[in-house]
């Protein structure tokens, strides 16, 4: 099937966080008439075998409770071994109904109130909200940015783990908002580390379906099983399929001891299993979404690299490094705007709503994060806004 990224879909009355004005009116300052670039989901209309799997639920009628079966872990464990080479047995699979909030669990399990934790900036910012919020210390690795290229500084990586005595670090791979996909290298050099000095490595692998061809993603469970021992890999299908509403994401703990502790945080807030609808979408869309994702990463590919072009042609000032994996755009305006106000100037002069770069740490300031995952005519459009207010 060919599906059509391009066609505008009207998300207005729909409760979308993204497009409506009253509810992201409250991010920036009270306006309502941006141009919404910003929260990660897509614009694209869900893959059709996954919209048939629900439909099919609504003609049934009856929404009850749910549990899940074999064919839901048979989906999972296919999908991770077909796209990304990863082995995974049906214990290891928790249901969580995101990753945020699955990571607020985990720092409650694996961690007491002043413990600290280790994220590298600039980084998605609810991990460091997640983990002050239930009283824990954030500490910083910030990535080295080499001309908008970032790697990891590992000698300040261990020597911050020993100095804080770190209990968890929090990985984000593919990196969000800066589009790295780590090499197998690079997970080594951190897992040893962390395995040296008894830390727990929780790995955001929620964009891993979302790489770009030149690029492969090597998640933490192909690595060496030592790793196991001191591993949570956080999946989804939300990213892949556009389905973040659904609130359905798949922990994946290959320890049985890590595992038992987390699922008895979880049960005691009975935490169990999916809804109807995010069974139905796992099950079809691990077994039936590829030809769907396979045609949205071309088309997110094409809209990377329209950005650079565009950039460059209308915006020379602007750096802008295209992203190995995700749909963000990780732009620096810092010597464009200079001494501009960047919130002011997104939101009453481009008019185009971003996530701004301070969000993400002080390393990101002078940047922003724009999603592409969108019609091309909508990118073009705000990218316009941007340049033409400038001028």
């Amino acid at each position: 099937m060919k599906y059509n990224f391009d066609e505008i879909i009207n998300r207005a009355n729909t409760n979308s966080k993204k497009w409506n004005p009253d509810i992201y009116k409250a991010t920036y300052n009270g306006h309502n008439d941006l141009l919404p670039l910003w929260v990660a989901d897509m614009d694209f209309r869900v893959a059709q075998p996954i919209l048939d799997s629900m439909s099919k639920i609504i003609e049934h009628g009856v929404l009850g409770y749910t549990g899940v079966d074999e064919e839901y872990y048979q989906a999972i464990i296919n999908w991770n071994k077909k796209r990304k080479n990863s082995h995974i047995e049906k214990e290891w699979v928790v249901f969580t109904n995101g990753v945020v909030p699955a990571i607020s669990f985990m720092v409650q399990t694996f961690t007491q109130k002043g413990d600290n934790i280790l994220i590298q900036t600039p980084v998605y910012h609810p991990f460091r909200m997640t983990t002050e919020n239930n009283e824990r210390n954030i500490v910083t690795n910030p990535l080295i940015n080499n001309e908008g290229v970032y790697t990891i500084d590992f000698e300040d990586f261990e020597r911050k783990i020993v100095d804080n005595n770190v209990k968890i670090f929090i990985l984000c791979n593919p990196h969000n908002p800066v589009g790295r996909v780590w090499t197998k290298e690079e997970l080594i050099k951190m897992g040893d580390i962390c395995l040296k000095h008894n830390v727990l490595i929780i790995s955001d692998e929620i964009h891993s379906d979302l790489i770009f061809k030149e690029h492969k993603h090597c998640s933490f469970l192909t690595l060496d099983k030592k790793y196991f021992s001191k591993l949570i890999v956080c999946t989804a299908p939300s990213k892949t399929f556009n389905l973040a509403g659904v609130q359905t994401s798949l922990i994946i703990i290959p320890d049985e001891n890590l595992r038992k502790a987390y699922q008895k945080t979880l049960g005691n807030v009975r935490i169990e299993t999916p809804n109807s609808f995010g069974i139905a979408a796992i099950k079809s869309g691990y077994t039936e979404g590829e030809e769907w994702l396979d045609q949205v990463i071309e088309y997110l590919d094409n809209n990377r690299a329209f950005i650079e072009e565009f950039l460059k042609k209308n915006l020379p000032e602007a750096k802008y490094v295209k992203p190995e994996g995700t749909y963000l755009a990780w732009i620096y305006l810092g010597d464009v705007l200079k001494d501009r106000e960047i919130e002011k100037f997104f939101e009453e002069e481009a008019k185009v709503a971003i996530d701004y770069g301070h969000w993400f740490g002080e390393e990101g300031r002078g940047y922003i994060r724009l999603n592409f995952a969108c019609p091309k005519s909508i990118l073009e459009e705000a990218l316009n806004r941007i340049v033409n207010s400038l001028k």
